[in-house]
């Protein structure tokens, strides 16, 4: 089993739109995706759920496009 693990990782303009084009083409071809966060590589299966997160603070909002998936499953 993989440890727990919590990051964050910023990417320029340019790399972070490579990576929503190929999420929705794998989306689109029912295909997994592939991502390499962190020197970890992610494989995340066709049965993933996908969903939007919006959070209001005081000082800051947040929009997270949120990708889920079981373990093991």
């Amino acid at each position: 089993m993989k440890p727990e693990r919590d990051i964050e990782k910023v990417y320029s303009n340019k790399e972070f739109v490579a990576k929503l084009r190929r999420l929705a083409d794998a989306i689109e071809s029912g295909e997994k995706f592939e991502i390499q966060v962190a020197g970890e590589r992610i494989y995340v299966p066709v049965r993933a759920e996908f969903s939007v997160e919006h959070e209001r603070g005081s000082e800051e909002e947040e929009l997270e496009f949120q990708i889920k998936w079981a373990l093991n499953a």
